[in-house]
Protein backbone atom coordinates (compact mmCIF):
# COMPACT_ATOMS: atom_id res chain seq x y z
CA UNK A 1 0.00 0.00 0.00
CA UNK A 2 1.24 3.47 -0.82
CA UNK A 3 2.64 5.33 2.17
CA UNK A 4 1.35 8.52 0.58
CA UNK A 5 -2.25 7.78 1.50
CA UNK A 6 -1.71 5.57 4.52
CA UNK A 7 -4.71 3.66 5.85
CA UNK A 8 -7.23 6.02 4.27
CA UNK A 9 -7.28 4.08 0.97
CA UNK A 10 -8.06 0.85 2.80
CA UNK A 11 -10.87 2.53 4.73
CA UNK A 12 -12.45 3.95 1.58
CA UNK A 13 -12.11 0.62 -0.25
CA UNK A 14 -13.77 -1.22 2.64
CA UNK A 15 -16.63 1.31 2.69
CA UNK A 16 -17.23 0.94 -1.03
CA UNK A 17 -17.16 -2.86 -0.91
CA UNK A 18 -19.69 -2.83 1.95
CA UNK A 19 -22.07 -0.86 -0.26
CA UNK A 20 -22.03 -3.77 -2.73
CA UNK A 21 -22.85 -6.45 -0.14
CA UNK A 22 -25.50 -8.82 -1.45
CA UNK A 23 -24.95 -7.82 -5.08
CA UNK A 24 -23.70 -10.47 -7.49
CA UNK A 25 -20.45 -9.48 -9.17
CA UNK A 26 -20.48 -10.02 -12.94
CA UNK A 27 -18.49 -8.92 -15.94
CA UNK A 28 -20.50 -6.52 -18.10
CA UNK A 29 -20.01 -5.77 -21.81
CA UNK A 30 -16.88 -3.78 -22.58
CA UNK A 31 -17.28 -0.58 -24.57
CA UNK A 32 -13.69 -0.89 -25.73
CA UNK A 33 -14.28 -4.38 -27.09
CA UNK A 34 -17.53 -3.29 -28.75
CA UNK A 35 -15.74 -0.34 -30.35
CA UNK A 36 -13.42 -2.86 -31.97
CA UNK A 37 -16.40 -4.91 -33.16
CA UNK A 38 -17.95 -1.89 -34.85
CA UNK A 39 -14.73 -0.87 -36.53
CA UNK A 40 -14.23 -4.40 -37.94
CA UNK A 41 -17.83 -4.51 -39.18
CA UNK A 42 -17.50 -1.02 -40.66
CA UNK A 43 -14.53 -2.13 -42.71
CA UNK A 44 -16.15 -5.45 -43.68
CA UNK A 45 -19.36 -3.76 -44.82
CA UNK A 46 -17.44 -1.34 -47.06
CA UNK A 47 -14.28 -3.28 -47.85
CA UNK A 48 -13.80 -1.73 -51.30
CA UNK A 49 -13.32 1.71 -49.74
CA UNK A 50 -12.03 0.92 -46.25
CA UNK A 51 -10.17 -2.37 -46.70
CA UNK A 52 -6.61 -2.85 -47.95
CA UNK A 53 -5.97 -1.55 -51.43
CA UNK A 54 -4.90 -3.69 -54.36
CA UNK A 55 -6.83 -6.82 -53.46
CA UNK A 56 -8.32 -8.94 -56.21
CA UNK A 57 -11.87 -10.31 -55.68
CA UNK A 58 -10.58 -13.46 -54.00
CA UNK A 59 -8.31 -11.48 -51.70
CA UNK A 60 -11.12 -9.08 -50.79
CA UNK A 61 -13.41 -12.00 -50.02
CA UNK A 62 -10.76 -13.50 -47.71
CA UNK A 63 -10.29 -10.13 -45.98
CA UNK A 64 -14.05 -9.66 -45.46
CA UNK A 65 -14.39 -13.24 -44.22
CA UNK A 66 -11.64 -12.72 -41.64
CA UNK A 67 -13.00 -9.32 -40.53
CA UNK A 68 -16.53 -10.67 -40.01
CA UNK A 69 -15.26 -13.75 -38.19
CA UNK A 70 -13.15 -11.68 -35.80
CA UNK A 71 -15.96 -9.18 -35.23
CA UNK A 72 -18.60 -11.83 -34.52
CA UNK A 73 -16.35 -13.84 -32.20
CA UNK A 74 -15.75 -10.71 -30.15
CA UNK A 75 -19.43 -9.76 -30.32
CA UNK A 76 -20.50 -13.19 -29.08
CA UNK A 77 -18.25 -12.80 -26.05
CA UNK A 78 -19.75 -9.40 -25.24
CA UNK A 79 -23.33 -10.57 -25.84
CA UNK A 80 -22.63 -13.40 -23.41
CA UNK A 81 -22.19 -10.76 -20.71
CA UNK A 82 -25.68 -9.33 -21.35
CA UNK A 83 -27.79 -9.67 -18.17
CA UNK A 84 -30.89 -11.80 -18.64
CA UNK A 85 -29.94 -13.02 -22.12
CA UNK A 86 -32.43 -15.65 -23.30
CA UNK A 87 -30.88 -17.22 -26.44
CA UNK A 88 -27.31 -18.43 -26.34
CA UNK A 89 -24.79 -15.77 -27.43
CA UNK A 90 -23.82 -17.75 -30.53
CA UNK A 91 -27.48 -18.23 -31.53
CA UNK A 92 -28.17 -14.51 -31.23
CA UNK A 93 -25.02 -13.58 -33.13
CA UNK A 94 -25.89 -16.05 -35.91
CA UNK A 95 -29.24 -14.29 -36.35
CA UNK A 96 -27.44 -10.95 -36.38
CA UNK A 97 -24.96 -12.24 -38.97
CA UNK A 98 -27.88 -13.17 -41.24
CA UNK A 99 -28.93 -9.49 -41.22
CA UNK A 100 -25.56 -8.01 -42.22
CA UNK A 101 -26.26 -7.98 -45.96
CA UNK A 102 -29.58 -6.21 -45.31
CA UNK A 103 -27.83 -3.68 -43.03
CA UNK A 104 -25.35 -2.99 -45.84
CA UNK A 105 -28.26 -2.43 -48.25
CA UNK A 106 -29.87 0.05 -45.84
CA UNK A 107 -26.59 1.91 -45.39
CA UNK A 108 -26.21 2.15 -49.17
CA UNK A 109 -29.54 4.01 -49.26
CA UNK A 110 -28.32 6.32 -46.48
CA UNK A 111 -25.17 7.11 -48.44
CA UNK A 112 -27.23 7.88 -51.52
CA UNK A 113 -29.54 10.14 -49.50
CA UNK A 114 -26.58 12.13 -48.19
CA UNK A 115 -25.20 12.74 -51.68
CA UNK A 116 -28.66 13.66 -52.98
CA UNK A 117 -29.42 15.94 -50.02
CA UNK A 118 -26.15 17.82 -49.57
CA UNK A 119 -24.65 19.82 -52.46
CA UNK A 120 -21.32 19.82 -50.60
CA UNK A 121 -21.07 16.01 -50.85
CA UNK A 122 -18.98 15.07 -53.86
CA UNK A 123 -19.36 11.29 -53.61
CA UNK A 124 -20.56 8.42 -51.44
CA UNK A 125 -16.91 7.82 -50.55
CA UNK A 126 -16.70 11.29 -48.99
CA UNK A 127 -19.86 10.63 -46.98
CA UNK A 128 -18.55 7.24 -45.86
CA UNK A 129 -15.27 8.68 -44.65
CA UNK A 130 -16.20 12.13 -43.41
CA UNK A 131 -19.86 12.55 -42.44
CA UNK A 132 -20.69 12.16 -38.73
CA UNK A 133 -24.37 11.72 -39.57
CA UNK A 134 -23.61 8.61 -41.58
CA UNK A 135 -21.21 7.28 -38.92
CA UNK A 136 -23.95 7.65 -36.29
CA UNK A 137 -26.44 5.96 -38.63
CA UNK A 138 -24.08 3.02 -39.12
CA UNK A 139 -23.89 2.55 -35.35
CA UNK A 140 -27.66 2.79 -35.15
CA UNK A 141 -28.35 0.24 -37.88
CA UNK A 142 -26.15 -2.29 -36.05
CA UNK A 143 -27.41 -1.39 -32.57
CA UNK A 144 -31.06 -1.52 -33.67
CA UNK A 145 -30.64 -5.04 -35.05
CA UNK A 146 -29.08 -6.24 -31.78
CA UNK A 147 -31.76 -4.45 -29.75
CA UNK A 148 -34.50 -6.27 -31.63
CA UNK A 149 -32.69 -9.60 -31.27
CA UNK A 150 -32.65 -9.34 -27.49
CA UNK A 151 -29.32 -7.72 -26.51
CA UNK A 152 -30.47 -4.26 -25.35
CA UNK A 153 -27.46 -3.47 -23.14
CA UNK A 154 -24.93 -4.29 -25.86
CA UNK A 155 -27.07 -2.31 -28.31
CA UNK A 156 -27.18 0.70 -25.99
CA UNK A 157 -23.42 0.56 -25.47
CA UNK A 158 -22.89 0.57 -29.25
CA UNK A 159 -25.26 3.51 -29.58
CA UNK A 160 -23.32 5.42 -26.94
CA UNK A 161 -20.04 4.72 -28.75
CA UNK A 162 -21.56 6.41 -31.80
CA UNK A 163 -22.94 9.21 -29.61
CA UNK A 164 -19.53 9.89 -28.07
CA UNK A 165 -17.90 10.02 -31.51
CA UNK A 166 -20.47 12.25 -33.23
CA UNK A 167 -22.60 14.08 -30.60
CA UNK A 168 -25.64 12.42 -32.25
CA UNK A 169 -27.78 10.50 -29.74
CA UNK A 170 -29.99 7.81 -31.32
CA UNK A 171 -31.59 5.26 -29.01
CA UNK A 172 -31.25 1.75 -30.49
CA UNK A 173 -34.98 1.19 -30.09
CA UNK A 174 -35.85 3.93 -32.58
CA UNK A 175 -37.13 2.71 -35.95
CA UNK A 176 -35.63 4.47 -38.99
CA UNK A 177 -36.53 3.81 -42.62
CA UNK A 178 -34.48 3.84 -45.78
CA UNK A 179 -32.54 6.81 -47.16
CA UNK A 180 -32.03 8.50 -43.81
CA UNK A 181 -29.79 11.59 -43.73
CA UNK A 182 -28.54 13.70 -40.83
CA UNK A 183 -26.75 16.82 -42.09
CA UNK A 184 -24.02 18.23 -39.83
CA UNK A 185 -25.57 16.38 -36.93
CA UNK A 186 -24.23 17.70 -33.62
CA UNK A 187 -26.90 17.76 -30.92
CA UNK A 188 -29.46 15.54 -32.69
CA UNK A 189 -31.50 13.42 -30.25
CA UNK A 190 -33.85 10.61 -31.34
CA UNK A 191 -35.76 8.87 -28.55
CA UNK A 192 -36.40 5.19 -27.96
CA UNK A 193 -39.89 4.90 -29.45
CA UNK A 194 -39.49 7.35 -32.34
CA UNK A 195 -40.55 6.04 -35.74
CA UNK A 196 -39.08 7.60 -38.88
CA UNK A 197 -40.22 6.70 -42.37
CA UNK A 198 -38.29 6.77 -45.63
CA UNK A 199 -36.37 9.78 -46.92
CA UNK A 200 -36.37 11.61 -43.59
CA UNK A 201 -33.79 14.37 -43.28
CA UNK A 202 -32.69 16.01 -40.01
CA UNK A 203 -30.30 18.88 -39.37
CA UNK A 204 -28.14 19.69 -36.37
CA UNK A 205 -29.75 20.26 -32.98
CA UNK A 206 -33.04 18.48 -33.77
CA UNK A 207 -34.75 16.75 -30.83
CA UNK A 208 -37.36 14.02 -31.27
CA UNK A 209 -38.20 13.61 -27.62
CA UNK A 210 -40.87 12.77 -25.09
CA UNK A 211 -43.25 15.36 -23.74
CA UNK A 212 -44.09 13.41 -20.60
CA UNK A 213 -43.61 9.98 -19.10
CA UNK A 214 -46.64 7.72 -18.55
CA UNK A 215 -46.82 6.26 -15.03
CA UNK A 216 -48.71 3.34 -13.52
CA UNK A 217 -51.13 3.44 -10.57
CA UNK A 218 -48.21 3.48 -8.13
CA UNK A 219 -46.47 6.35 -9.88
CA UNK A 220 -43.74 4.27 -11.51
CA UNK A 221 -42.65 5.10 -15.06
CA UNK A 222 -44.17 2.76 -17.66
CA UNK A 223 -41.12 1.77 -19.66
CA UNK A 224 -41.29 1.20 -23.40
CA UNK A 225 -44.62 2.99 -23.88
CA UNK A 226 -44.79 4.97 -27.17
CA UNK A 227 -43.89 8.54 -26.23
CA UNK A 228 -41.74 9.90 -29.08
CA UNK A 229 -42.73 11.37 -32.46
CA UNK A 230 -43.65 9.58 -35.66
CA UNK A 231 -42.18 11.18 -38.79
CA UNK A 232 -43.76 9.88 -41.95
CA UNK A 233 -41.95 9.57 -45.28
CA UNK A 234 -40.09 12.56 -46.75
CA UNK A 235 -40.24 14.75 -43.63
CA UNK A 236 -37.47 17.36 -43.29
CA UNK A 237 -36.70 18.92 -39.90
CA UNK A 238 -34.36 21.90 -39.85
CA UNK A 239 -31.76 22.96 -37.32
CA UNK A 240 -32.71 23.40 -33.70
CA UNK A 241 -36.31 22.19 -34.04
CA UNK A 242 -37.85 20.30 -31.12
CA UNK A 243 -40.72 17.84 -31.58
CA UNK A 244 -42.07 16.29 -28.40
CA UNK A 245 -44.57 13.56 -27.57
CA UNK A 246 -46.36 10.86 -29.53
CA UNK A 247 -47.31 13.16 -32.36
CA UNK A 248 -47.35 12.43 -36.08
CA UNK A 249 -45.65 14.66 -38.63
CA UNK A 250 -47.42 13.95 -41.91
CA UNK A 251 -45.69 12.86 -45.08
CA UNK A 252 -43.73 15.48 -46.98
CA UNK A 253 -43.90 18.05 -44.17
CA UNK A 254 -41.17 20.58 -43.46
CA UNK A 255 -40.50 21.71 -39.89
CA UNK A 256 -38.53 24.95 -39.84
CA UNK A 257 -35.48 25.77 -37.75
CA UNK A 258 -36.05 26.51 -34.08
CA UNK A 259 -39.69 25.39 -34.09
CA UNK A 260 -41.14 23.93 -30.87
CA UNK A 261 -43.88 21.45 -31.76
CA UNK A 262 -46.07 19.30 -29.50
CA UNK A 263 -48.99 18.53 -31.82
CA UNK A 264 -49.54 16.42 -34.92
CA UNK A 265 -49.59 18.08 -38.33
CA UNK A 266 -51.11 16.75 -41.58
CA UNK A 267 -49.21 15.73 -44.68
CA UNK A 268 -47.32 18.43 -46.62
CA UNK A 269 -47.46 20.93 -43.76
CA UNK A 270 -44.99 23.82 -43.49
CA UNK A 271 -44.40 24.75 -39.84
CA UNK A 272 -42.28 27.87 -39.34
CA UNK A 273 -41.40 30.21 -36.53
CA UNK A 274 -43.43 33.39 -36.18
CA UNK A 275 -41.61 36.30 -37.85
CA UNK A 276 -39.30 38.28 -35.60
CA UNK A 277 -40.24 41.91 -35.09
CA UNK A 278 -37.59 44.21 -36.49
CA UNK A 279 -37.33 47.95 -35.80
CA UNK A 280 -34.68 50.41 -36.95
CA UNK A 281 -33.37 53.14 -34.63
CA UNK A 282 -31.10 56.09 -35.23
CA UNK A 283 -29.32 58.80 -33.25
CA UNK A 284 -29.36 56.92 -29.97
CA UNK A 285 -33.08 56.12 -29.97
CA UNK A 286 -34.48 52.73 -29.09
CA UNK A 287 -33.84 50.47 -26.14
Amino acid sequence: MSARWGDQVAEVADALVRKDEGRIARELPSREALRGVIERLHVALFAAELGPGGLDPQGRRAFVHLSIDEALRALSEQVGREPGLKPTPDALVRRFMAQLAGIRDLLETDLAAAVAGDPAATSTTEVLLCYPGFYATLHHRIAHALHRLGAPLVARAIAEIGHAATAIDIHPGATIGERFFIDHGSGVVIGETAELGRDVRLYQGVTLGARSFPVDAEGHIVRGAPRHPILEDEVHVYAGATILGRVTIGRGSVIGGGVWLTRSVPAHSRILQAPVRADAFADGAGI
